[in-house]
């Protein structure tokens, strides 16, 4: 239902999010949130460019939240990324309109639900719902590199 865009943008802001004030680079946010790094940069600038983030440059610099997380909503992210698009009007002909039209409303009406949770989600409530369980974007390697794990010694 959403675009890959959407996903990782709500990965980073995530991660952003669980940070606190503290900035994050690119690769460190691309790591945890397992997203290609050069996509990621390109996610962030439109971030930025919305007021979502801000970026310092520098040493100690990175991406942070340009305000707090309970200001933030879901739908904010998914509308500069890649928002939602309501079904148009159908231009089939009549015979076929009617049973469009009530599958085009029903489709509309659900996205528009969805659109009003995401309004009314902040990533502090993502980050509060998410107490005590594991975290939404893991910084677990997707693959162990420890080359001795398959590995048994044989007793002398």
């Amino acid at each position: 239902m959403f675009s890959q865009a959407v996903e990782y943008s709500l990965r980073a802001m995530v991660i952003l999010t669980a940070s606190g004030n503290e900035p994050l680079t690119v690769q460190v946010m691309a790591e945890r949130g397992q997203i290609p790094a050069p996509y990621l940069s390109k996610l962030l600038q439109s971030l930025t460019r919305a007021g979502l983030i801000v970026s310092q440059r520098g040493i100690g610099g990175g991406y942070k939240l340009s305000r707090d997380p309970e200001e933030i909503t879901l739908a904010d992210i998914v509308n500069v990324v890649d928002p939602m698009k309501r079904n148009p009007q159908n231009s089939l002909g009549p015979s076929v309109a009617k049973t469009i039209g009530i599958l085009h409303q029903k489709l509309d009406h659900t996205i528009a639900l969805v659109e009003s949770v995401f309004e009314k989600t902040s990533l502090k409530d993502l980050q509060k719902d998410n107490v005590g369980t594991s975290p939404l974007c893991t910084s677990q390697p997707l693959v162990n590199l420890d080359l001795n794990a398959g590995q048994h010694r044989q007793s002398p």
